[in-house]
């Protein structure tokens, strides 16, 4: 798109009927109170209320907010001006968050912005600073960015450069705010279904604390009426056969066929992450390690024993893989022991630190069969028990993976009308 190229005969696809007229094309800085400014460069400390807040590329989010629990402060003297005021957007000019923005609020507190970032400040006579915000998520200004910092071998976007970036906007500040009043009230409905979110992702973590004995208990602090009797502490070992695959050489991998996951697979699929396999093994070969060593089945899971530990996955119905030898350990279904709550045992804080303290006790990084076997887990007296707990747990996760595909849905229905709101400029 052509700097000296002043207006754009376009319209978007989707627009309120009180506004007419071809919407305009120009360049970022005719819009600007000032040239953007590049923030200050000090090393970060430990959050102090009595020193500035430090803004730096890591406490943003990837959809433009502020990560108030990663804030830092810095430790330099600084003056008014290095502070934002509403209104200000500021973004990241290097490395792999090049292009991330940010749109300075209030609530957040007072910021100081760290130099790896660049503050515009929007005329508010020109321009709504909210919409240009938004704007900042269409696929047109990603496309400019990809384009804009991949000139250099570095990747990166200097402040000339954002100063030169084409927007596309309505030839009106009515209508630029409405478009922004509809996408904020969006956001805001985003941001409280996230919230509720966190919620039950705090109330889980809350009942797996609860629902097993602490630290020196032999029954949960929170039980079910109709259970009594200790319980009890036992090995891994006794009651799941541990191990890992039969090794497949790389020569064996094939572009078809059968997954073969690694580690990275199975933190995806421990998550409910949607993926691609990259590497598979042929039918055959499937087949003959089935019959010889036995593949997993339903109620078996898979847990990470190099880089990323303390994943497990339980394998569902439906199912067929294979996995790589050494990387994931593989616990066949336990005598006595419903799958389903031994899935949560892994979850809690008693598991979870055996695993990062018998890693560190030993090879960094990783977590051994020799240590899978054991590690111990709280065994209650009864399987009714057992089942009643997974039942519960279960039953969050149920309302925990609604929540989230509600958020999911929320956020493309957004995507779907950022794309009608904006024409789609090439």
């Amino acid at each position: 798109m052509s700097k000296d190229k002043k207006y754009s005969k376009v319209v978007p696809e989707l627009r309120f009927s009180e506004f007419e007229g071809e919407w305009q094309e120009a360049i970022l800085e005719k819009f600007l109170i000032r040239k953007p400014e590049y923030g200050i460069n000090a090393p970060a400390v430990p959050y102090s209320d009595k020193l500035p807040t430090y803004l730096r590329i890591t406490d943003i989010s990837t959809d433009g907010y502020y990560l108030k629990d990663k804030r830092v402060s810095v430790a330099k003297e600084v003056t008014e001006d290095n502070y934002l005021n509403e209104g200000d957007i500021v973004f990241a000019r290097t490395g792999a968050s090049v292009g991330k923005s940010y749109k300075y609020n209030i609530t957040d507190g007072r910021l100081v912005f760290a130099g790896f970032l660049i503050r515009i400040k929007p005329n508010e006579k020109k321009i709504s600073s909210e919409l240009l915000f938004q704007f900042l998520s269409t696929e047109q200004y990603w496309r400019w960015v990809k384009f804009s910092s991949a000139r250099s071998g570095q990747p990166g976007i200097n402040g000339k450069q954002y100063a030169s970036m084409p927007i596309t906007l309505p030839p009106t500040l009515p209508e630029q705010q409405k478009i922004a009043n509809t996408l904020t009230n969006l956001d805001d409905l985003i941001g409280a279904e996230n919230e509720k979110l966190d919620a039950l992702k705090a109330h889980k973590k809350g009942l797996l604390q609860q629902l097993f004995p602490a630290k020196g208990e032999k029954v949960p602090g929170l039980r079910f009426g109709e259970f009594e009797g200790a319980w009890e502490e036992k090995l891994v070992d006794d009651f799941f056969d541990v191990g890992s695959s039969k090794r497949v050489l790389q020569k064996d991998w094939t572009n078809k066929g059968i997954p073969f996951y690694r580690t990275r697979e199975l933190v995806s699929l421990s998550k409910s992450e949607p993926f691609g396999s990259e590497i598979f093994i042929s039918e055959e070969l499937f087949s003959e390690l089935s019959k010889k060593y036995g593949v997993p089945e339903i109620g078996d899971f898979l847990v990470s024993g190099v880089g990323t530990l303390g994943i497990s996955y339980q394998v569902k119905a439906g199912d067929k893989f294979y996995f790589k030898d050494g990387n994931v350990i593989w616990f066949k279904t336990g005598k006595d022991i419903v799958p389903d709550y031994f899935n949560f045992c892994f979850q809690s804080q008693h598991y979870q630190k055996q695993i990062f303290g018998q890693s560190s006790a030993s090879t960094v990084g990783t977590y051994t069969i020799t240590n899978a076997k054991k590690t111990k887990f709280w065994k209650p007296p009864t399987k009714d028990e057992q089942q009643k707990i997974a039942d519960c747990l279960s039953s969050l996760d149920d309302s925990i993976t609604a929540q989230s595909e509600k958020i999911e849905a929320l956020q493309a229905h957004k995507k779907g009308l950022m794309q009608q709101l904006f024409p789609n400029i090439k």
